[in-house]
């Protein structure tokens, strides 16, 4: 299922097209292309917003350079290989326990039986 971002400020309805991730022990703000995922510590800007933003005094606002544009997906092997991995590495991502039968034997590992089957 294809999702569309939107820009996280306030009141914007633009499409997402760039990434804003500040570095805080360097004092900078980077501004980037659009991120694979959204990430909880990072916001999505539109093109406006990316090209409009200022940080505070003293910190260093370090942006892309050229045009940012709306995402494009792609059906690369490698671009889905990634997914995949992402995928299988959440950690909310339900996992099932392996079933427990006994003490087995497979190659040359061994399982034992827990404290509670002997």
């Amino acid at each position: 299922m294809l999702s569309v971002r939107r820009c996280s400020r306030t009141g914007c309805t633009e499409l997402a097209v760039a990434t804003l991730t500040y570095v805080y022990a360097d004092s900078t703000a980077v501004v980037g292309p659009l991120a694979t995922q959204a990430e909880p510590h990072s916001y999505d800007l539109c093109n406006s917003h990316a090209h409009r933003l200022t940080a505070p005094r003293g910190w260093e606002v370090v942006r892309f350079e050229g045009e940012f544009a709306p995402p494009q997906h792609s059906s690369d092997d490698l671009t889905a290989l990634a997914e995949a991995v992402r995928e299988a590495g959440r950690v909310d991502r339900p996992v099932e326990p392996a079933p427990v039968t006994g003490t087995g034997r497979r190659g040359h590992l061994r399982v034992l039986p827990g404290p509670a089957e002997t």
